[in-house]
């Protein structure tokens, strides 16, 4: 009997593309001594925005309250618990195998049939094979693939988007003088 998986939280937010903004994020949660299973920033269809996806254990961590405290920060913009509405998550991993005997090269091929996978380098020696899905999927495909015997692994960590009309965007623009310097918004005026 296995154990249960505990219960992951995914808060993504919306900061301005300064530099600086990712240290505060990360800071806030080592203040408090919580620990990031998974964390991605990339931008978004918006020059100035960006966007930070967070992955957090449930059982340590209330994420509503990360939340509010993530919206504290001066340069977040918008912040959700997406892992609390409908939604669509990926990760991306690439995994470096061994296919050096028929065996390995066989068994290889066979999981990546039955995973959303793709091979993308087979050698005589190696293969990569990519695989983007739901990271419990990943975690079981990589589970799969250590018997043959992995040499290399990398991921992106999760990235999450609200199903249907639940979207996370912003009208928030950055106010430039004519110097070129940004001015410091105040986002709560009346």
């Amino acid at each position: 009997m296995s154990a249960q998986p505990t219960k992951k939280h995914i808060i993504a937010a919306l900061v301005e593309n300064k530099p600086g903004v990712l240290n505060r994020v990360v800071s806030l949660f080592r203040r408090r001594n919580f620990n990031v299973d998974s964390l991605t920033v990339g931008r978004t269809h918006k020059p100035h925005i960006s966007r930070i996806t967070l992955v957090i254990d449930a059982a340590r961590l209330n994420p509503r309250q990360m939340a509010a405290n993530l919206y504290k920060l001066v340069n977040v913009v918008d912040v959700k618990v997406v892992s609390e509405e409908l939604h669509v998550e990926r990760d991306l991993a690439l995994i470096k195998v061994r296919t050096d005997d028929t065996e390995s090269y066989n068994s290889v091929t066979e999981l990546c049939e039955r995973y959303p996978t793709r091979i993308i380098d087979m050698g005589s020696k190696v293969a990569i094979v990519e695989i983007t899905a739901r990271a419990e999927l990943v975690e079981e495909f990589i589970d799969k693939l250590k018997p043959i015997g992995i040499i290399e692994l990398v991921r992106t960590g999760v990235v999450a988007m609200g199903r249907g009309t639940r979207i996370q965007d912003t009208e928030y623009e950055p106010v430039v003088y004519e110097n070129g310097q940004n001015a410091v918004i105040e986002r709560f005026s009346v």
